[in-house]
């Protein structure tokens, strides 16, 4: 059972989505605005939050920053925005998935599942994993520690998972098709946009841009691939 922060104003969305979680299993905590939510997910354990954008308080991009702040809690965004823009700012704030409603609850049902799975069970336990290195990059899977040259690397959890899944397996081409299933756990159409913004984002941390690479290299029409400079 997983508990579950629904962001949501409209009250007739939101007695739905909490009828819908609490069907799925889910104990749900549900508030109409940006500033309860900060409130909630500084002070509760939260598994999970679903947040709409069109809040009447703050803008659910706006509000995600923040959030960010406190919380390294689970994200989906769920709201009537479906375009590319807004599913690209949301990802840059720190979403880790983002849904286009209507949707049915066995959508949802599926999205906060392969969520859950990839930051419950099949997160190492602190202390437990091992360190990967590559060149002067070091990877300490049970710490959820990268450092660069020494240099601790601020990652977001999502970047972290994607890092360290292409650092188990060097200098190795791993297929977009692959990332989506094991970073974030479910294959669907336009998750090519995810992993994008997700790779900008780490290069610019390690340093490094898509048009002169150093360790994150971009396979054209394949996947990406971690390896040491030469």
């Amino acid at each position: 059972m997983s508990k579950v922060l629904l962001v949501e104003d409209d009250p007739v969305v939101q007695a739905a989505l909490v009828h819908a979680l609490t069907e799925l299993g889910h104990v749900v905590q549900a508030v109409g605005t940006a500033v309860a939510a900060l409130r909630e997910a500084a002070n509760q354990e939260i598994d999970l939050v679903l947040l709409d954008l069109g809040l009447p308080d703050l803008d659910g991009v706006a509000a995600l920053r923040m959030l960010r702040g406190v919380s390294n809690v689970p994200v989906i965004v769920a709201t009537a925005r479906g375009a590319e823009s807004s599913i690209v700012s949301a990802l840059d704030a720190g979403a880790d998935d983002y849904v286009v409603k209507p949707f049915s609850s066995e959508h949802l049902a599926a999205r906060i599942n392969a969520l859950l799975r990839r930051t419950g069970a099949d997160r190492p336990k602190p202390g437990s994993g091992d360190v990967l290195v590559v060149g002067d990059l070091r990877v300490d899977v049970g710490q959820r520690e990268a450092r660069l040259d020494g240099r601790v690397l601020a990652l977001s959890r999502r970047e972290f998972d994607l890092l360290a899944y292409l650092a188990r397996r060097p200098s190795r081409v791993i297929t977009r098709r692959e990332l989506i299933q094991a970073v974030w756990g479910h294959p669907h159409v336009g998750d090519d946009k995810t992993i994008d913004v997700h790779a900008s984002w780490l290069r610019r941390k390690l340093g490094e841009t898509a048009a002169d690479p150093k360790y994150l290299h971009t396979v054209r029409g394949v996947g990406l691939k971690l390896s040491a400079p030469e």
